[in-house]
């Protein structure tokens, strides 16, 4: 599945037909384990005034997120992670390095039907990745490649079903706005554009 809005459909439909309940409290808060994959975007753009095709794979790890409710309902949470890994690849020429990141995200959310044993949410904020650890390898090998860091806005939606009184086992989907600016030798190549998808599950704990 590529389209978070089928998750956001799912969420907003669960929504209409909740009955009221108590909310997620002012003041509370959540802590969320989980593993996540970013999966980028099929068409990652072109280097070198067009001549360049890129791809960027896809990778998993494991992710934390903590939630502080604002309001009833409302919350601000932040995502974080272990480095995410990705191979770089250019057609025709396979793969010519790869690159680690850290992308954390601050969202803010709605949380439907808080007091309910399935709760929709839909959240958006700003991400921040950091890129490091890049390596090149194949026809690139030995060349000092560097992917400058990104800031973009984030959209966030899932779905929170109960467990027990305190915890909750989350699917949830984001996208994320992320463009790097590529580097070979010092030389300026041009914009890498990432833009992926985060599909995963978490155990959420309320506390």
């Amino acid at each position: 599945m590529r389209n978070p809005l089928i998750v956001s459909t799912l969420a907003l439909a669960l929504a209409a037909f909740a009955s009221p309940a108590l909310a997620q409290s002012q003041g509370e808060w959540t802590l969320g384990f989980g593993a996540h994959v970013v999966d980028p975007k099929s068409d990652n753009g072109s280097l070198a005034g067009g001549t360049l095709d890129v791809e960027v794979d896809d990778n998993v790890r494991p992710t934390i997120t903590f939630e502080y409710f604002l309001r009833d309902n409302l919350g601000i949470e932040v995502l974080a992670s272990l480095p995410f890994q990705h191979d770089i690849a250019i057609d025709g020429l396979g793969t010519v390095g790869s690159t680690r990141h850290l992308p954390p995200t601050v969202s803010l959310q709605y949380h439907f039907n808080g007091g309910g044993k399935v709760r929709p949410f839909l959240g958006a904020g700003v991400n921040y990745t950091t890129f490091f650890s890049e390596d090149t390898r194949g026809a690139l090998s030995g060349s000092d490649l560097k992917l400058d860091d990104s800031w973009g806005l984030a959209a966030h939606a899932g779905i929170d079903f109960d467990i027990s009184e305190r915890s909750a086992i989350r699917v949830d989907a984001r996208w994320i706005d992320i463009d790097t600016d590529v580097r070979l030798d010092g030389a300026e190549l041009g914009t890498v554009d990432i833009d992926p998808f985060i599909y995963g599950v978490a155990y959420v704990v309320r506390f």
